[in-house]
């Protein structure tokens, strides 16, 4: 039995969503032209995603070449559009984009689902920044003269994985603005899901991975032997810390940099990236780690988060400075483990170089990402098991405690549903501390949050309804445990919690 075009294809994994978006966007039964934009990170899956979508409706799928200049590109471009056509390879003899793209949506309308996904655009708009124009005025055409009952008119996806390229497409005064029905920007997998994906057994070494690689399903074809079950650091030392592995660590940061035509003093990108690694978390920190003024490193911060590779984390209690860190797992294991010592791990010494890392993964990555990942938990899993249902807006803050003369930042905190973030004497429905150390958590660590409690609600903030959460990756005392069993606003999340398991 055919199956259905809003069927998902068995190989196409998660992304029932997206699947959805993009089928129905193909199949409505409009007459006019539509217009789709997908973005997201090398890796995510973008290219597979669009590829099974043409193939399922029978589309022209055209990707573009980074190295490729302007006429071999039109011709490859016009060669596909005639195969597509049936027509003899070399048969079309087009020399100029407004013939290939019109052609291409003349051809593709002959379908019963006319579909044309032209793939990593940014590269063709290096040296044909006259495309969006051109499209634009394809697409006005196609609104007007329309024959009532005619079949669906041409539909046409533009992918990229440089983001702050595609993200400019629809905005300001772009040509392509106000055009587009869907603008899809495809992220990495959830940490489950990734797990899934990956089929990790063991949790800790679930994370761990994901401490490293993050969610973006591109890296399993080319990181899954061995296998992460087999040993964490066994498979570390053969995939992002293998010189001869495409996953290597610093051949793939230098990869994604090169994903935005806007990085070109890269020197200057990795040394802010490095200090961001480090733990210098506003520009002022990260202008004085690199012994530059502020602004100096003003336009590369705005770069490298339009382009999201960095993100601004906002206090959920109080204005100030955000806290800038890094998006990307990879980024940061090749700017705080390989990049210091490469030169030892290109020499062939990864196992020792590894053992020396220890207390640095553990430290700033383990940890950090384990504290990132409860606050993941928070926005996506904990509504069922919080009194409160659904939480609102999560992320970190700041609590000032003026008899200690001391702050305490807490790792998690949820306010309730229809806060706002920063607004006063808002109502809080969790604050939560997550520790990634060997230590089991116990009843000390209960009291700092009960402290942290009173201080909000002598600051005026709304706590009576506040569960108190503590993650861990190694469990809990006992004696924590059976207060857990007697109180309604404790929470313990363990590691097989986090996972769902």
């Amino acid at each position: 039995m055919k199956k259905s075009l809003l069927t998902k294809p068995d190989d196409v994994v998660d992304r029932d969503r997206e699947w959805g978006l993009l089928a129905e966007f193909v199949t409505d039964p409009d007459p006019a032209m539509r217009l789709g934009i997908v973005s997201g990170r090398r890796r995510h899956g973008k290219s597979f995603l669009l590829q099974a979508l043409s193939e399922q409706v029978g589309g022209l799928y055209v990707t573009a070449v980074r190295e490729e200049g302007r006429l071999p590109a039109i011709q490859r471009f016009s060669d596909a559009v005639a195969a597509y056509a049936g027509l003899r390879l070399g048969s079309l003899r087009l020399t100029d984009w407004r013939d290939v793209l019109s052609n291409a949506l003349e051809v593709t309308a002959r379908s019963s689902h006319p579909l044309l996904v032209i793939d990593e655009l940014p590269y063709l708009l290096q040296h044909s920044p006259e495309i969006p124009g051109l499209l634009q005025q394809l697409y006005d055409e196609r609104q007007r003269g329309v024959r009532p009952g005619a079949g669906p008119g041409p539909r046409l996806v533009l992918c990229g994985s440089a983001m702050s390229v595609m993200h400019e497409l629809l905005s300001g005064t772009k040509p392509l603005r106000g055009r587009a029905v869907v603008d899809l920007r495809l992220g990495a997998f959830d940490y489950r899901d990734s797990r899934t994906f990956w089929q990790i057994t063991d949790p800790l070494t679930a994370l761990k991975v994901h401490a490293v690689l993050g969610g973006a399903p591109g890296y399993r074809p080319v990181a899954a032997r061995p296998h992460p079950d087999d040993g964490f650091g066994a498979w570390l030392t053969r995939t992002l810390l293998d010189p001869g592995r495409a996953v290597y660590s610093r051949t793939e940061t230098e990869y994604l940099l090169r994903e935005d035509p806007r990085i070109t003093q890269h020197t200057l990108y990795y040394d802010i990236l490095t200090a961001i690694a480090q733990g210098a978390a506003t520009p002022s920190k990260i202008g004085a780690a690199l012994e530059r003024p502020r602004n100096a490193v003003a336009h590369p911060l705005g770069v490298l988060e339009s382009t999201g590779y960095i993100q601004r984390e906002q206090d959920i209690l109080r204005a100030r400075h955000p806290v800038i860190t890094l998006a990307d797992p990879v980024i940061r294991f090749n700017q705080l483990i390989t990049l210091p010592q490469a030169a030892a791990v290109e020499q062939g010494f990864a196992e020792q170089v590894w053992q020396r890392s220890a207390p640095t993964f553990n430290s700033k990555i383990l940890g950090p990402h384990f504290e990132d990942l409860a606050r993941t938990f928070t926005r996506r899993y904990a509504h069922t098991l919080l009194p409160g249902g659904l939480p609102g807006p999560v992320g970190t803050t700041e609590v000032a405690d003026p008899a200690a003369r001391t702050k305490h930042e807490v790792d998690v905190i949820a306010l309730a549903a229809g806060e706002r973030p920063q607004a006063p004497r808002a109502k809080i429905a969790l604050l939560g501390e997550a520790k990634a150390t060997a230590a089991r958590r116990g009843t000390g660590d209960l009291e700092r949050l009960e402290h942290i409690r009173a201080l909000l609600t002598d600051q005026g903030y709304d706590t009576a309804g506040t569960t108190l959460a503590l993650h861990s990756l190694h469990g809990f005392y006992p004696d924590l445990i059976d207060l857990a069993d007697r109180r309604d606003d404790l929470l313990l999340v363990d590691l097989p919690t986090l996972y769902g398991m």
